[in-house]
């Protein structure tokens, strides 16, 4: 059996802003709306349907495996944006990364309050 994850829906106060302002921090391209969805593709396929309620949102937690390389550049993009990161998922080591597995990651919130996250090194991949 071939089984592949292939969308999920990010509820936000505000589709669009939440969809472009991951999309410019992770350095993506927002989709064309389709429907109430706004779409961010991955690199992987996997889409992101961003869409807007007016109700509470429920938070939730994202996490985003990436490059080393790709890491700098979301990192500088996070401090220029004067986003708070931390280098834990409960915000108490705010400014800084952790080095998990021996690669690099943090944590920060997006604008509906969604826990972001990007790592380059898989949990457990060290041993």
């Amino acid at each position: 059996m071939s089984v592949e994850f292939n969308h999920t829906i990010v509820l936000s106060r505000d589709n669009r802003k939440s969809a472009e302002f991951l999309a410019h921090i992770l350095g993506l391209e927002v989709g064309r709306q389709w429907g109430p969805f706004i779409p961010l593709t991955l690199s992987n396929n996997v889409t992101l349907d961003f869409a807007t309620v007016d109700h509470e949102v429920p938070l939730q937690h994202y996490a985003f495996l990436i490059s080393e390389d790709e890491f700098d550049q979301v990192f500088r993009r996070v401090k220029d944006a004067g986003i708070t990161y931390y280098a834990d998922p409960h915000g108490k080591r705010p400014g800084e990364i952790n080095h998990n597995d021996g690669g690099r990651g943090m944590y920060f919130n997006d604008p509906a309050g969604h826990g972001m996250e990007v790592i380059t090194r898989p949990y457990g991949s060290s041993g």
